[in-house]
């Protein structure tokens, strides 16, 4: 059961076009990170291949739902859980990772202390969830021009080495390395259940802007995503 603290419900249904395929294997994944970082428009660009430039801060949290395809037609199931990133809501975190397999840690490529806070997101996913969390750092806005980056790619890669993290550059806005990150994730948790296979696509939604009854197939109009 997923805690049912203050939520704004977003999901978006994937279809899968083979029905004789085995049930996807199902994992918990979070999204954290400071406010502002793309976190929600990560996850609306990878759910719903969709960009907001103006969208609003996430308030608690909102919930999507995505399958991935493996090459060998193994299926990996995704529930995602956006959380806020204002200072505010930082208590309400844990309720949120608790039990979460796997957890993509933002930062701003532009803002060196949003860099500095995704360090200690890390550390407290490692001492509150286990050793055993794949975790994905995702330094997002790489469309913004050379001249605004203050997190170098050395920098950053040298600290994932360190702290066994998958890492990415990303751009929201243009869906650079936005499904190769997840896509990493899911060959990293399935070689949990089985030998590592390479992620080859994702299922096409063939259901999106409908809504739904339920919280994985449904999408709320009042949910308020941050940029």
């Amino acid at each position: 059961m997923y805690p049912h603290p203050p939520v704004l419900v977003m999901a978006a249904r994937r279809s899968v076009s083979n029905a004789s395929q085995k049930n996807p294997l199902h994992f918990k994944l979070v999204l954290l990170g400071d406010e502002g970082v793309g976190k929600s428009c990560i996850a609306q660009r990878f759910v719903r291949r969709q960009f907001n430039d103006h969208s609003s801060p996430t308030i608690g949290a909102s919930f999507f739902s995505q399958t991935l395809c493996l090459d060998d037609n193994k299926k990996v199931k995704l529930d995602i859980w956006d959380t806020a990133g204002q200072e505010r809501y930082h208590s309400l975190a844990p309720i949120y990772y608790r039990g979460a397999s796997a957890a993509v840690v933002v930062y701003d490529l532009t803002r060196q202390d949003t860099f500095e806070h995704a360090q200690k997101w890390v550390d407290e996913l490692r001492q509150q969830v286990g050793g055993e969390i794949a975790i994905a750092l995702a330094g997002n806005k790489s469309d913004m021009a050379e001249s605004h980056i203050t997190v170098t790619t050395s920098v950053a890669q040298s600290y994932a080495d360190d702290a066994d993290l998958m890492f990415f550059e990303t751009s929201a806005k243009t869906g650079d390395n936005i499904e190769d990150t997840f896509l990493a994730i899911a060959r990293k948790l399935c070689s949990a259940h089985t030998e590592v296979v390479e992620p080859s696509r994702i299922l096409l939604d063939e259901e999106s802007g409908q809504t739904q009854r339920g919280c994985c197939s449904s999408f709320s109009s009042t949910a308020t995503p941050q940029q």
